[in-house]
C-alpha cells in the first residue's frame, strides 16, 4: 500500500490534504493519506466495477424474480456506501502496519526467497489461504448466535446484483476481507502483486453476485462461481467458499448449483410466465388483473 500512498502523496496529497512541511514518515500524515486512499479507492472499485458488471454482464431479467426487492439496486448501493467507510477504519490500521514495515511485502523479485517461482507460488498460495480463511469466517458468521446481528443484512438480497457484492454490515465486511490483509504478515508477497490481487479480489467478489451462471463444464465442480453463490443466498447453508468448492466439500456444505440443473432463478421466472403468473414486463399478472378489476380464480 505504500506504493499507492507515495503516488497519491506526490501528485495530490501535498499540500492539498496536509502541509508539505510534515515529514514523509510522519505517522499522522500516513494515517490521513491511507484513510483517503482506502475510502476513495474502495468506492471507485465498488461503483466502477459494479456498474460495468451491472450494465454489461448482469442479466436484468433476474429483476423480474418474485424475491427481487423493490428498489433493490439503490438499497444495495446505499448500504454498501454506508458500510465501506466503517470497514476502512480497521483496514487502515493494517495498511499502516504494512507501510511501517511490519509485513513481509517486498519491492523486487530479487528480494523473493525463491525468485520468480516464489512469486508464482505466492499468488497461488494467496488464493488458497484466503479461500480457506473466508470459508471458516463466513461459516462462523452463519452461526445462529452471530448471524442476525452481522451477516443477515447481506442475505436480504436473495437475488443479488453486482452491487450487493459489498453490501455488508461493516464488521461482516471487515472479517471477510481480513484474510487478504493478514496474508502478507505471514508470507512474503511482492507489493505490486499484492495490489493486483487486491483488485482481483474485488472483481471476483462482484462476479459471484453478477447473475451470470455460465461456468465452463470442466470447472463446475471446482470453481465457486455466481451460480454457486446464488444458491448460497437462496438456500443459506451451502457454498460458503470464495473461489473454490474445496472447503465446502470438506465441510459438507457443497451444493451443486440449481441454475446448472435447470432449477435456478431464470427457470423460476420462465415457469411463472408459462403459468401466466408473470408477464413479459415482470409484473405479477394476478396483481395486475386485480388492479384492473379482473377476477382471477384462485387455484
Amino acid at each position: 500500500m505504500d506504493l499507492v500512498l507515495n503516488f497519491a502523496d506526490y501528485y495530490f496529497f501535498t499540500p492539498y490534504v496536509y502541509p508539505s512541511s510534515w515529514p514523509e514518515d510522519e505517522a499522522l500524515r500516513q494515517i490521513i493519506g491511507l484513510m483517503v486512499v482506502t475510502n476513495l479507492g474502495a468506492a471507485i472499485l465498488y461503483l466502477g466495477l459494479g456498474a460495468l458488471s451491472y450494465f454489461f454482464i448482469f442479466d436484468h431479467k433476474l429483476m423480474q424474480h418474485p424475491q427481487f426487492l423493490e428498489n433493490q439496486v439503490q438499497r444495495e448501493i446505499k448500504y454498501a456506501l454506508w458500510s465501506l467507510p466503517w470497514i476502512s477504519v480497521p483496514t487502515v490500521a493494517l495498511f499502516f502496519a504494512e507501510v511501517r514495515g511490519y509485513s513481509k511485502l517486498y519491492d523486487s523479485v530479487d528480494e523473493s526467497p525463491f525468485g520468480w517461482s516464489g512469486l508464482i507460488f505466492s499468488m497461488i498460495s494467496f488464493l488458497f489461504f484466503t479461500d480457506m480463511c473466508i470459508y471458516w469466517v463466513h461459516r462462523f458468521l452463519h452461526h445462529k448466535l452471530i448471524y442476525k446481528y452481522f451477516h443477515k443484512p447481506h442475505h436480504v438480497w436473495k437475488i443479488p446484483t453486482p452491487f450487493a457484492s459489498h453490501a455488508f454490515h461493516p464488521l461482516d465486511g471487515f472479517l471477510q476481507g481480513l484474510p487478504y490483509h493478514i496474508y502478507p504478515f505471514f508470507f512474503p508477497l511482492h507489493k505490486i502483486l499484492y495490489l493486483v490481487l487486491y483488485v482481483f479480489v474485488n472483481i471476483w467478489t462482484i462476479s459471484i453476485h453478477d447473475g451470470d451462471y455460465r461456468v465452463p463444464s470442466l470447472m463446475e465442480h471446482i470453481i465457486n462461481g455466481s451460480a454457486h453463490h446464488t444458491d448460497h443466498h437462496l438456500f443459506f447453508d451451502y457454498n460458503y467458499g470464495q473461489y473454490f468448492t474445496l472447503w465446502d466439500r470438506i465441510g459438507g456444505s457443497y451444493r451443486y448449483p440449481s441454475a446448472l440443473m435447470g432449477k435456478g432463478p431464470h427457470d423460476h421466472i420462465k415457469k411463472l410466465m408459462a403459468e401466466g403468473k408473470l408477464n413479459s414486463n415482470g409484473v405479477n399478472s394476478q396483481t395486475n388483473n386485480n388492479k384492473n378489476g379482473v377476477h382471477v380464480k384462485k387455484e
